[in-house]
């Protein structure tokens, strides 16, 4: 766990995002690890051994990332190619015919690649509404994996995170926390009991829509040792220059998350008392069905918020033409603000269909509401 400042040298999350994973503090060389580009290296010997090949052991510039991220989140990080690449590793973790237990609302790629283990006979999914959390004790009480999110992706709901993983523990299910939407500055899982947590660094960790990557990250020894194989034999490897990128984008996080959630908590406001928008999803908000749980358990509510435009999808496809400002895309947690109607893609059928999931950047925030104000009353009027 990381504690605050004192005399026994703890410091606080956002200070270790900027001080963890850098080289020995020897004067006249780089603050920063340097860019390695390498894929094997001049053999050792017998008595010294050492990586050499880069998929075997990684390279400085994967390690500095998995150091600090490992760090934040209280275990030790494993860096991949892509979130996916993170997401098929862990679940290779569990046997043939392993009964998996998913959130319904939740990140569509994960549920669409349990879905094809699935139709293969891999293994059995069960998918449960994670909000309630006896119906899924009861759906997870002979799970051999429990797989949970939160805040989820894109409903926003709120799971109760230490309650379920300790549950999950003591039935010895594997629990698995994707926990990219909060980030390790909103909540770190390890510390409620979780197996593994994922991110899709992707998203909030790099911050800048510029790479793709994902992150493991366990506490337990043999875990990573089992999740290093995984990725060894999986082939889902990061690239140099993508780990550089994210842990840049690391050093920058905790300001830009800081920003982008104060920004977050006006706008969903203001769009709650929009004529055009039916309701608005964000722990934030005292009214919200998760505000209580995020308040315990979340350090600042997110970035993440969706809102439902009257009238359906028409309607909100037509916000999506209209804003300026904010980019109609898909993705999250890049600088920019984005916004997508998650209902018109496949495997969302559980969506809203005038639902929009809005990622909110670092821009002014008065400009990002003149801009959802006249894309939504243009809409609605229309």
């Amino acid at each position: 766990m990381i504690e605050s400042a004192g005399s026994d040298g703890h410091v606080r999350p956002e200070t270790v995002a900027v001080t963890a994973g850098r080289p020995p503090a020897v004067p006249g060389q780089p603050m920063n690890v340097p860019l390695v580009l390498a894929s094997n290296f001049r053999a050792g010997t017998a008595e010294a051994p050492v990586t050499e090949y880069s998929r075997d052991g990684g390279t400085a510039s994967w390690q500095a990332l998995e150091d600090a991220v490992g760090a934040l989140e209280g275990g030790t990080a494993l860096s991949f190619g892509s979130g996916m690449g993170a997401a098929a590793a862990i679940l290779d973790l569990v046997p043939t015919g392993a009964h998996v237990v998913v959130p319904t609302d939740s990140y569509a790629g994960v549920r669409a690649l349990l879905a094809d283990g699935s139709a293969h006979g891999r293994w059995k999914v069960s998918q449960v509404d994670i909000t309630d959390t006896a119906a899924t004790k009861q759906a997870a009480w002979a799970a051999d994996l429990l797989w949970l999110e939160s805040p989820t992706n894109p409903l926003i709901d709120v799971a109760d995170l230490p309650e379920l993983c300790r549950f999950g523990t003591g039935t010895g299910a594997l629990v698995v926390v994707d926990n990219t939407f909060a980030t390790p500055l909103g909540q770190r899982p390890l510390e409620f009991g979780a197996d593994v947590v994922l991110h899709s660094a992707t998203k909030f960790i790099g911050g800048h829509s510029d790479l793709l990557l994902g992150l493991a990250v366990t506490a337990d020894p043999a875990l990573a040792t089992r999740l290093a194989t995984r990725r060894r034999l999986g082939g889902a490897l990061p690239g140099a220059l993508e780990a550089y990128l994210a842990l840049r984008g690391l050093r920058t996080m905790a300001v830009r998350l800081a920003r982008s959630q104060e920004s977050a908590g006006v706008l969903a406001q203001r769009l709650l008392a929009h004529p055009g928008v039916t309701r608005v999803r964000y722990p934030g908000l005292p009214d919200d069905p998760g505000h209580q749980r995020a308040a315990a358990q979340m350090d600042g509510f997110g970035a993440m918020l969706a809102f439902e435009v009257r009238g359906g999808a028409g309607p909100a496809d037509a916000v999506c033409v209209a804003v300026k400002i904010v980019t109609s895309a898909t993705s999250l947690g890049g600088v920019e603000s984005t916004m997508e109607r998650r209902g018109k893609l496949a495997g969302q059928e559980h969506v809203p269909p005038g639902l929009l999931r809005l990622s909110v950047g670092i821009e002014h925030v008065e400009d990002l509401w003149d801009d959802l104000d006249q894309a939504l009353t243009a809409a609605v009027h229309d």
